[in-house]
């Protein structure tokens, strides 16, 4: 594998995580599903931040930050507070509880947009195809909870 095939692997692994998303309930929003995840990587990274501050470290516009931001408030994600030591300055930070929309995305299993992505119906191969992507997310997401 060359890193052209690594990047393109990595966008197609984008595409089927958002596939995968549960979105009924959430309405219409003026961002995407990849530009939320982006903001909460980053948040989580990066705790008590600002909107200006995750916009230059993405490299995203602020006005996409601040779109995902928002929504990340609708669904209980995250909180925003004044900054007591400059009263002009908004920081976010993570919910400290875990929110019902939170919940329903990360216990929505892969298996029906894998199975679509590989173009298959047969649950020994989805079920292989999952056991792999999860070894490596063991290995390479930094904090990954489920970590070996």
């Amino acid at each position: 594998m060359n890193g052209v095939e690594l990047f393109l692997l990595g966008r197609t692994l984008m595409k089927i995580g958002e596939e995968a998303m549960p979105a009924e309930g959430i309405g219409e929003h003026s961002t995407s599903v990849r530009t939320v995840l982006i903001v909460v990587s980053d948040l989580r990274g990066h705790p008590d931040t600002t909107v200006g501050e995750i916009a230059a470290r993405t490299g995203l516009p602020q006005s996409a930050v601040s779109a995902a931001i928002a929504r990340l408030r609708t669904a209980g994600a995250v909180i925003a507070a004044t900054d007591p030591a400059d009263r002009r300055r908004t920081i976010i930070r993570e919910a400290p509880g875990v929110s019902d929309r939170v919940t329903k995305v990360r216990d929505t299993p892969i298996d029906a947009a894998l199975a679509a992505a590989l173009g298959t119906d047969d649950p020994q191969r989805v079920s292989e195809t999952v056991a792999v992507l999860e070894e490596l997310a063991a290995r390479l997401i930094p904090g990954n909870i489920h970590r070996t």
